[in-house]
Order: C-alpha cells, then sequence, then structure tokens
C-alpha cells in the first residue's frame, strides 16, 4: 500500500469518529473513547487529545512550581557562590533576582557557565550572561501559554500573582506533560528499570518500586505493613502529598521527590545512610 492509499485509509477510518457529530465537549470524549474501543484510535492518540483538551481548560497556577520550591540566584552573586548551586540543584535554568523580591533580572542556563571550563577564562558577570524571562499570571490559560511559547522561544516563565508578587515559576516542560506525560530526563528509568545507582553514590527509585525489593537491594526494613510502595510509604511519611524537590528522611534514607504532579509521585532520589 503505497503512502498516499495509507493516509487515505486513515483519514476514512477518522472521519467516521465524527459521523455522530457531537455538541459538547463531553460527548466528543465519548465518541473518541468509542473509536478507541472500536481500534479506530490507538491509546496513545486517545491520551494526548485528551490532554490537548484538558490544557485549553487549565490555568497555569494548577501546574506551577511553587517559589519555596524554586532555586533563584542573586543579581550580586560570584561565580563562587552560584557554582555549587547549580550542581546541587541539577537544575538548567535559573531566575536571577535583583536587590528586591520580586525585581527578576532575567534568567541564567546552566550551559552559560560553560565557556568557565575553560583555561584563562576567569572573569565571570552574571548579569552578561542572562537570557530574558517573561512574566506571566496564574490566571492564564496554558494552551495561550504553549503558544507564547513557541513564539518567543523561551522555556521558562515567572508567575506573578494577583499583586504582582512572584508566586512560582512554569515551563515549558510542565505544559506538555499535561498533553503527553511525563517527559523523560537523565534521572528516569527504563519501564523495567526501578533502581539505578549513580557515580556520586545516590540512586533513582521509582515511587512504584516495591518496598520488598528496596529492602532486598539496600539490606534495609522499611515497613510493609501499611502500603507496598516506596512512593506510598514516602507519601504516609510526607503526611501529604509532596512537591518536586521536597525531602523526607525514612529509617536513615533521604528521598527526595525528582517528579510528581497533583495527583501522585512518580521519581525519587535516594541518598542512603553514610553516604
Amino acid at each position: 500500500m503505497s503512502d498516499d492509499e495509507e493516509q487515505l485509509g486513515w483519514l476514512e477510518r477518522l472521519s467516521q469518529v465524527f459521523i455522530l457529530e457531537p455538541t459538547s465537549r463531553r460527548q466528543l470524549l465519548e465518541t473518541l473513547r468509542s473509536a478507541q474501543e472500536r481500534n479506530l484510535l490507538d491509546v496513545e492518540a486517545l491520551s494526548i487529545i485528551e490532554g490537548a483538551m484538558t490544557v485549553a481548560e487549565m490555568q497555569v497556577r494548577e501546574i506551577m512550581i511553587p517559589r519555596s520550591q524554586v532555586v533563584f540566584l542573586k543579581g550580586e552573586m560570584e561565580i563562587q557562590e552560584i557554582l555549587p548551586l547549580v550542581i546541587e540543584s541539577g537544575h538548567s535554568r535559573f531566575p536571577v533576582l535583583g536587590e528586591k523580591p520580586n525585581d527578576v533580572q532575567g534568567i541564567l542556563l546552566a550551559k552559560d557557565l560553560l565557556p568557565l571550563a575553560k583555561k584563562g577564562r576567569q572573569k565571570f558577570v552574571l548579569k552578561d550572561a542572562l537570557r530574558p524571562c517573561n512574566s506571566v499570571p496564574e490566571s492564564k490559560r496554558l494552551n495561550v501559554l504553549l503558544q507564547e511559547f513557541r513564539a518567543n522561544r523561551n522555556h521558562m516563565a515567572i508567575v506573578l500573582n494577583e499583586f504582582g508578587d512572584i508566586s512560582g515559576i512554569v515551563t515549558i516542560e510542565d505544559v506538555l506533560e499535561q498533553i503527553v506525560g511525563d517527559i523523560e530526563d537523565e534521572y528516569d528509568l527504563d519501564e523495567e528499570e526501578f533502581i539505578r545507582q549513580h557515580d556520586d553514590g545516590s540512586y533513582t527509585v521509582k515511587a512504584l518500586t516495591p518496598i520488598e525489593m528496596f529492602n532486598e537491594v539496600f539490606e534495609a526494613t522499611l515497613s510493609e505493613e501499611d502500603t507496598d510502595t516506596v512512593g506510598g510509604l514516602v507519601i504516609a511519611e510526607f503526611g501529604h502529598l509532596p512537591e518536586r524537590d521536597e525531602t523526607v528522611t525514612i529509617d536513615d534514607y533521604e528521598f527526595r521527590v525528582l517528579n510528581a504532579d497533583n495527583r501522585r509521585v512518580h521519581l525519587l532520589q535516594l541518598v542512603p545512610p553514610g553516604r
């Protein structure tokens, strides 16, 4: 079958989805789900369509990273103060503040520090390395924000509350994950991998890791009485659904949340005892 014929066949099948001419968003979703059940759409395509429709109804405040969890730099910082923060956090972008709490001077990209590795490059002026930064209100719709990200080619925006104060940040990845699901990064594991050791002695642990497996790997004695997974144990210890970068210590094992949304924890960083 030629590419044209294959494309025509796909369009014909998709057109069958809309024969009933849905008149509301709910009816449209029901029609799409029915199409998936009849193998006219695959599960992943349906999930992306549902995510795209949901984004049109969501606001920045629902997905932003709160200010308390953001690593800010100060405009007067010297390079010897900046590097430890960049290395420890592992982030790729850092908002830079001026003398006032809500004075955003720009964004520092971690990759812009690479020239410092070259011999003879000793002088570094933070303000000269900053990229422009946009600000958005908490109420902005995510579909509009995504269009702005694409237009200005920025990947991060500062989120302002109704009083003009910084309430957090939002990135293009945060928006895209609402459509396509979690986007893998260097911390993510293969589908069948639950625990990965890193060169610095830390570990990445999936929240779905069975406690029994964790105890076997680390010769630990974490309790399996109330939950079966490491993520469940961590949430129980917090007493609430934690957000990214929150930390908790259980039996001398320090867990930091690497990836979480408003429904569940996905990925944890583990620092074992004695490290």
